[in-house]
């Protein structure tokens, strides 16, 4: 079984995940101004990505230059992987290849640290991409203590690229905000995952 074969009830058999849904979760997290070429970016690539109607275009034009940019506004506190493959335990699922991850320790290029799993949403479907996103948080609650790194809270995305659902993991409790987020609203995207960094 890989990541996104989980569900919900068979994360709360296997890991005592217990998940809650709260309104407006990071409501107090202020917006980040974008730089320039994010700006510009977005503004060229946002009707061709939702226009294509394909994932990998909503990757590459929407959710990769969002990200690009958050971590380059991490100064050095992170380092962001695409498309990495995070094998913690095969026997009980928990591998695969993760869209995207966030970690802790800067200008690395194997995982040290992970403290953000970005899932794309299949099929535009963000609630289906829950599941997924929190067997990766599970992994790395399991990978992080193994190597002798706590982080008590670690956090999760789920996107489809124009809308945004972010998670929050602290042991078996799994907070879900209910809120989404657009792409409209993304200073207040770039805002919340530079908090979760900090």
């Amino acid at each position: 079984m890989a990541y996104n074969k989980f569900t919900i009830r068979q994360l709360q058999q296997q890991y005592g995940i217990i998940d809650t849904v709260q309104d407006a979760l990071f409501v107090d997290v202020p917006p980040v101004p974008i730089s320039d070429w994010l700006r510009v970016t977005l503004d060229k690539q946002t009707d061709f990505a939702l226009r294509s109607g394909s994932e990998k275009a909503r990757s590459e034009y929407l959710i990769a230059p969002i990200l690009l940019e958050i971590y380059e506004q991490s100064q050095d506190r992170a380092s962001l992987f695409s498309g990495i493959e995070f094998n913690v335990d095969k026997k009980k699922g928990l591998a695969g290849f993760c869209d995207f991850l966030f970690t802790l320790a800067p200008r690395k290029i194997s995982i040290e640290a992970p403290i953000i799993s970005v899932v794309e949403a299949k099929k535009e479907d963000i609630p289906k991409g829950i599941p997924q996103c929190l067997a990766e948080l599970v992994a790395a609650q399991i990978y992080n203590a193994a190597e002798g790194r706590t982080i008590p809270t670690l956090y999760g995305i789920v996107t489809t690229g124009d809308i945004w659902k972010f998670l929050r993991l602290r042991g078996t409790a799994a907070t879900i905000d209910s809120d989404l987020y657009y792409l409209t609203d993304v200073e207040k995207i770039v805002g919340i995952v530079l908090s979760m960094l900090q």
